[in-house]
């Protein structure tokens, strides 16, 4: 079947190329992928990390794309964050064994030419999830994979037992390596979080975690769901904040982002990503979204982590000093999407306008330790003048069932805020495919209820689809967003209330 169905790797590089590696078509790396060529620089690239018998230890399973990859040889390990000319995120080393992935069996192997998957011995000390290996000195990075869902149910995990902490932290590393998809962070309270894609997903993940990585009994919290902060309408006012020495002053507003540019930043459109051209993405967001052309190509920075779907835009005239600031403008500005004002969750889909600054004319007194605050004070009273609101994550949930058992389907999705978008008939069987939209945070428990209300007739499917506004004012107590807001901060050991407008915005 898959032989037939798809192209061989000779066939399919010549056109992958250009999607696959991220340097220039013309150098020695992106021919030899392109022609599939066994005498070519090595380029391979490792997708995930394999755990193997002897604990810890992990094989980098992955697919050699140009030259022949052998035992001994030296290469370069690039990891995602690697550039091109600096030394971050890269190591020299020596590939102990490569060994051929023959089901459960490995069998060793001298070298493996291109087109063929490969696991190496050795490499899995140096890489965190995927990587680039290469031989070439001047090699770029060959494109690292996007996940169609986002990891957006989290549990805080922690040991019964305080002497087992050291285990479960190295228990936490190797998990994070055996799945690209998990992500396992430590709060500022100290709880170890470990974040999936599903109820069912970090299910799996933890008992991972508890008997083959860590290997000592876990307590496990209650699944809780990341939300994001944004804003539903212009600021109200100009927001002014002063710098701690009174000498510079930043004015701004935040507005939402037109509909569907949050969803083409993170899906990684060509033409808006924020290595782009600024006057092509200048033209292309004027031309799709209807923003003023001069403002469109003073897009100063995506965030948080320079690649959200936030954007911090100039729309100054005629400012002083303004590049010398710039920076720490910016890292003010990753600061403040990174932890958004209502509960500390990151903003997605604001704009925040720039529209006049008053620096100090003597350098010492703008530095970052002046700004930085002071642009988080100013973005953080622009989100609350805009009024602020927070997105939940919702499931795409597909579920077949025989047509008797629909109506149990619709009673459990009204109870759970669901809303049922399409249902369809399966051509020529008795079989009912229904779709809806779930929130994630009424997911949990969503498939035993359905199958007792189904007498287990229903299969359900969920994938993480959008973001949509929680309905309600934070502000106002008792609404649903309310709640929300007040749960995570009381679980991020924050003040319970959300903070007064007068903590970040200055009067002339």
């Amino acid at each position: 079947m898959i032989t037939i169905h798809l192209p061989s790797p000779l066939t399919a590089q010549k056109y992958r190329m250009e999607l696959l590696y991220e340097g220039p078509h013309d150098d020695p790396c992106a021919i030899g992928i392109k022609n599939c060529d066994p005498q070519a620089p090595l380029m391979m690239y490792v997708s995930k990390m394999v755990p193997t018998s002897d604990k810890g230890r992990f094989y980098a399973f992955g697919r050699v794309f140009s030259g022949i990859c052998g035992t001994g040889q030296k290469v370069r390990i690039m990891g995602p964050n690697y550039v091109p000319g600096k030394k971050d995120d890269l190591t020299i080393k020596p590939i102990q064994r490569t060994v051929l992935m023959m089901g459960r069996y490995t069998e060793a192997i001298d070298d493996v030419p291109c087109g063929n998957t490969v696991g190496l011995v050795g490499v899995d000390q140096y890489l965190v999830k995927t990587g680039t290996i290469t031989t070439y000195e001047n090699a770029h990075n060959l494109k690292v994979m996007k996940f169609s869902v986002s990891p957006v149910v989290r549990v805080a995990v922690e040991v019964v037992n305080p002497g087992d902490l050291p285990k479960l932290v190295e228990g936490l590393k190797r998990l994070a390596k055996s799945d690209p998809m998990v992500q396992c962070t430590i709060e500022e309270s100290g709880e170890h979080i470990v974040a999936g894609a599903g109820e069912l997903h970090l299910e799996i993940c933890l008992k991972d975690l508890e008997e083959d990585h860590a290997c000592v009994p876990l307590k496990k919290s209650d699944p809780v769901v990341s939300y994001r902060e944004t804003v539903s309408d212009e600021s109200d006012q100009m927001c002014l904040s002063k710098s701690p020495n009174k000498h510079n002053r930043l004015f701004m507003k935040a507005c939402p982002l037109p509909e569907g540019l949050p969803e083409d930043i993170e899906k990684g459109t060509e033409d808006i990503t924020p290595r782009a051209d600024p006057k092509v993405r200048g033209r292309y967001l004027s031309e799709k979204y209807g923003f003023d052309v001069t403002e469109a190509r003073k897009v100063w920075c995506y965030g948080p982590e320079g690649t959200g779907a936030n954007l911090l835009i100039d729309c100054t005239k005629g400012v002083q000093y303004l590049n010398e600031i710039k920076d720490s403008m910016v890292a003010g500005f990753q600061w403040a999407t990174k932890e958004g004002v209502l509960c500390e969750e990151n903003v997605r889909g604001v704009r925040f306008n720039l529209y006049d600054i008053t620096l100090h004319t003597d350098a010492i007194h703008r530095g970052g330790g002046q700004i930085i605050p002071t642009t988080r004070r100013c973005l953080y009273a622009c989100m609350l003048t805009a009024k602020p609101r927070l997105l939940e994550p919702v499931y795409l949930v597909e579920i077949q069932c025989p047509e008797q058992a629909v109506g149990g389907i619709y009673g459990v999705l009204n109870r759970r805020r669901g809303n049922v978008i399409e249902e369809g008939q399966v051509a020529g069987t008795p079989m009912f495919i229904v779709k809806a939209y779930l929130p994630v945070n009424e997911s949990f428990g969503f498939t035993a209820d359905l199958r007792s209300n189904t007498a287990g007739q229903a299969f359900p499917q969920c994938v993480f689809d959008h973001w949509q506004v929680l309905p309600g004012d934070p502000f106002e107590s008792g609404t649903k967003p309310a709640t929300v807001v007040f749960d995570t901060r009381k679980r991020k050991g924050l003040k319970e209330t959300i903070p007064a407008l007068d903590n970040y915005l200055d009067k002339l």
